[in-house]
């Protein structure tokens, strides 16, 4: 019997979506932009001690080997044949930190993760050498000094990692994002692979001036990085290398886009002035600025939105980050364990309909944008007896809302042009009452995507478009159009205020709770025994209330 003919679909690009809480593998039709097949694993995350949050490089770079592996098995029971995929793209989450062993190829420490806490202390003490009246590192890279961005991460390791300090003193250590370690590695690793990191990734370091977009020698001095451990600086849409293992080897790897850029250009933010969110592990906006650098004067970040090709201008772009949006639902299924999968929040929030009065600020490694605030700590209030676990289920979903209607009104603000509906993405908007929430509290529309997937299809978009693929054309008259579901406000706007000022009564609760004193060793003062989020109930409600609100008599 003859051979079942594969399909040919012509020119395929694959994208690999490396987040905080997951890796994914997504192969892309470059003419439509169909989704044809894709595999997800979770990644684990550890929490050595309070404040600190890992991940295991290998264990990251594993489930990308995985993922392919598993996708490519799925396109083939397609009768799809894998040599029609042409390039691969790489999203990833931004600004965790990793330095690995160039001879070994071995991973020197673990990630130190974008949410991380442990630097408060090296950020307190670094923030007191910046002039006043000159604060050349925000300058240069548009960001607050905070323990977000790489570079006090790498500050870490470097003082307190003999593995690390031996390494780099005997020239072996390689730093870089998870996108430098995943390029690095799936392009051959000690055996000649590729060592490099594109402007998105890069310009999330705080040693990259978005000026020049070239790594910078006084901010390098100012936090006592040697440079020659750095990865080389590219574009995000060219060929890096090529894929030396797997079902995929020989495949050019040629587009680099950290996941929230990746995400503005998915969702098509090729204009200046537009906008999207991303609800992931964190929740992030970012508006496109075009070619002008724009600073915020309300606590946003400036960076770089993307550089498609070598020769290709730089687009800029206004952000504000939510540390915890998604993270909050797995907080409860994973600390309190009132949900079993994520899915199930959305059921208990629909049970009710109203988080009764009840408000959640989740702010677990501190509150990011607008306010740049570590000292804050997730705290639950408005509790009364009637308060059950449906009404927090829902009371996390509104918190989601919430911080990105203070992200978007500080956006308002410095763009002076009000957005007329916000563009929304990732896993999270799955969750119907999110986005109705969402469209509530911001009282403007929200508009999604047909296919969610923007992140992983920005990163094919910018493979596929390299020069020597050219299988993806960014013409704007070449782009697929994209189906939209529409939430619109089905509240009156005085009841979303009244909502919206009682949640930053919340906030300012949530603030000086965390003492810095000693962060570096993983001790808080006086909540150092507590484990991550539990700031503000006592040990003795949260053993009676968590049995009562799982329903355990």
């Amino acid at each position: 019997m003859a051979a079942t003919k594969k399909a040919v679909l012509g020119p395929l690009v694959g994208a690999v979506d490396q987040g905080t809480s997951s890796t994914r593998f997504l192969v892309f039709n470059s003419k439509t932009a169909e989704l044809l097949s894709h595999h997800q694993v979770e990644i684990k995350q550890e929490f050595p001690k309070e404040g600190w949050v890992e991940q295991d490089p290998k264990e990251i770079l594993l489930s990308v080997y995985e993922c392919i592996e598993k996708t490519c098995e799925k396109l083939g029971q397609l009768n799809i044949d894998i040599s029609n995929i042409k390039a691969i793209g790489v999203s990833n989450q931004r600004e965790t930190t990793v330095v690995w062993d160039k001879l070994t190829g071995e991973p020197l420490y673990n990630a130190v993760v974008w949410l991380d806490l442990r630097t408060q202390s090296t950020v307190e003490s670094l923030s007191k050498s910046i002039p006043v009246n000159n604060n050349f590192v925000k300058t240069k890279t548009g960001l607050p000094l905070s323990t977000y961005f790489s570079a006090v991460k790498l500050r870490w390791l470097l003082d307190n990692v003999r593995k690390v300090k031996k390494a780099v003193e005997e020239d072996r250590a390689l730093f870089g994002t998870i996108d430098s370690w995943l390029i690095w590695s799936l392009t051959g690793g000690a055996q000649g692979g590729v060592h490099c990191t594109d402007v998105t990734n890069a310009s999330r370091t705080m040693l990259f001036n978005i000026h020049s977009l070239e790594w910078d020698k006084e901010l390098c001095e100012f936090f006592e990085v040697p440079m020659k451990i750095l990865p080389n600086i590219r574009s995000s849409s060219e060929i890096y290398g090529l894929m030396k293992a797997g079902s995929l080897e020989g495949v050019p790897i040629s587009g680099c886009l950290g996941d929230q850029s990746a995400a503005l250009v998915g969702q098509l933010c090729f204009q200046d002035g537009q906008a999207k969110n991303t609800y992931g592990t964190g929740c992030f906006l970012l508006c496109n600025t075009g070619h002008k650098c724009v600073f915020s004067e309300h606590g946003l970040l400036t960076t770089v939105a993307y550089k498609l090709g070598r020769d290709k201008p730089v687009y800029y772009a206004l952000e504000g980050s939510v540390a915890i949006a998604g993270a909050v639902v797995r907080w409860l299924r994973d600390n309190l364990g009132i949900i079993k999968t994520s899915e199930e929040i959305e059921k208990l929030a629909k049970e009710v309909g109203t988080s009764y009065g009840c408000y959640f600020v989740p702010a677990f490694s501190g509150l990011y944008a607008p306010y740049w605030e570590p000292s804050a700590r997730g705290i639950i209030c408005g509790l009364t007896q009637f308060t059950n676990k449906c009404h927090i289920a829902f009371a996390a979903l509104e918190a989601v809302c919430f911080q990105t209607r203070e992200i978007l009104d500080a956006m308002n603000r410095d763009c002076g042009i009000p957005l007329s509906h916000l563009q929304v993405d990732g896993g999270m908007t799955n969750n119907k009452i999110l986005m109705q929430l969402q469209a509530d509290i911001l009282y403007i529309p929200v508009v999604k995507p047909s296919m969610p997937e923007t992140t992983a299809l920005g990163a094919a978009m910018a493979a596929g478009a390299a020069e020597g693929v050219s299988v993806w054309s960014l013409e704007p008259e070449d782009l697929s159009a994209v189906t939209m579901e529409r939430f619109e406000p089905q509240i009156n706007a005085k009841e979303s205020e009244i909502r919206y000022s009682t949640w930053k009564k919340a906030v300012m609760k949530s603030m000086g709770w965390a003492t810095t004193k000693s962060s570096e060793n993983g001790d808080t003062g006086i909540f150092s025994s507590l484990p991550l989020g539990f700031f503000v109930v006592s040990s003795m409600v949260m053993l009676i209330g968590a049995r009562y609100l799982s329903g355990v008599p």
